[in-house]
């Protein structure tokens, strides 16, 4: 089984920006790179003209570093502090399973560990300290 945490920076408009510059600054590389216009159609249809060209995911690597990065999601509250989260990624759903179960106590589930178009098992949650995670499962194929 393999775990990593990483810091998941969520900006307002200009993700396009912080990665130029995190990039830049960390002496990393952009390895990734998805709009929200790219995200298939969810269960709301696609999302608006305007937002098409925002940020919905990045990974900026530099040397064993990981660092995530996307523009907030549509509709979402924005506020300086809430725009740090960690993400929790495995390849064992049952960990993910374990791990979103143990932070989740006491706290506040934004999103139910779910299949995603991204991932097996995808989840978001607010712990009783108030701080936000999202926990991932990698695909197989991954």
């Amino acid at each position: 089984m393999t775990t990593q945490w990483l810091p998941y920076l969520v900006m307002d408009g200009n993700a396009e920006e912080a990665i130029d510059f995190y990039a830049n600054a960390l002496q990393g590389k952009v390895f990734a790179k998805m709009t929200f216009g790219e995200i298939p159609d969810g269960p709301d249809g696609p999302f608006p003209e305007e937002v098409g060209s925002l940020i919905s995911y990045a990974l900026v690597v530099s040397g064993k570093c990981e660092l995530i990065l996307a523009d907030r999601y549509p509709g979402s509250p924005y506020r300086t502090g809430n725009n740090v989260t960690v993400c929790v990624s495995t390849d064992d759903i049952d960990h993910a399973r374990s791990v979103f179960a143990a932070l989740s106590e006491g706290g506040a589930v934004v999103m139910p560990l779910t299949p995603t178009f991204f991932s097996p098992a995808f989840g978001q949650l607010t712990d009783r300290f108030g701080v936000t995670f999202q926990i991932s499962t990698t695909p197989p194929e991954a």
